[in-house]
C-alpha cells in the first residue's frame, strides 16, 4: 500500500508522548495526502551491564525484570500495568544512576524501594526473595521495618 513511500514523504499531522514517557506516537500523511500512517518513536538508552552475583555479567533486560518482579510479588496487585509501572520506575532509577554497570543487588533494592511506598504484601514477598530469607525471625524483622517506617 505503502510502497514507493519513505518517511521523508511524509508530514506530522499529531504527536503525542504515550504513557511510559519514553514513546512518541506520530500521525503522519504523505505529502500527496493520499495515505496517513503511524511511527512510534522510542528513546535509545545506553547499554547497562548488570553484573550478577555469581560474577557474571548480562546486558540488563527490562523484560526479565518484569518476568522476575512478576513471579515475585505473586498476585498482591490489581493488575499487570501496576507492575509494569513499578518496573518502569526501577528501570529509570538505573539509567539515573548514570553507570554502564550495576549489580543485580543495586536493582534488588530499587525494586524494594519502589515497593515499598506501592504495596506492603508485595514488598514483603519480594524481599523474601530477594534477601533469600531463611527463618520466620527475618519476616518479623522486616514487618517490624515496615511499621516504623509508616508511622
Amino acid at each position: 500500500m505503502l510502497s514507493g513511500y519513505k518517511i521523508g514523504d511524509s508530514r506530522v499531522v499529531e504527536s503525542r508522548e504515550l504513557g511510559d514517557g519514553d514513546t512518541i506516537r506520530r500521525r503522519r500523511e504523505t505529502l500527496d495526502g493520499k495515505y496517513r500512517f503511524t511511527t512510534y518513536e522510542r528513546i535509545e538508552r545506553p547499554p547497562v551491564m548488570v553484573v550478577k552475583r555469581s560474577g557474571s555479567r548480562e546486558l540488563f533486560d527490562q523484560s526479565k525484570l518484569l518476568d522476575s518482579t512478576r513471579k515475585s510479588v505473586g498476585k498482591f496487585f490489581n493488575s499487570d500495568s501496576e507492575v509494569e509501572a513499578v518496573v518502569s520506575q526501577v528501570e529509570d532509577m538505573i539509567y539515573r544512576a548514570d553507570r554502564n554497570e550495576v549489580t543485580s543487588e543495586f536493582i534488588g533494592q530499587k525494586v524494594l524501594e519502589v515497593l515499598a511506598d506501592v504495596n506492603e504484601v508485595a514488598y514483603v514477598r519480594f524481599a523474601s526473595v530477594f534477601l533469600r530469607f531463611k527463618s520466620i525471625d527475618e519476616f518479623e524483622q522486616i514487618l517490624r521495618d515496615i511499621r516504623r517506617r509508616s508511622k
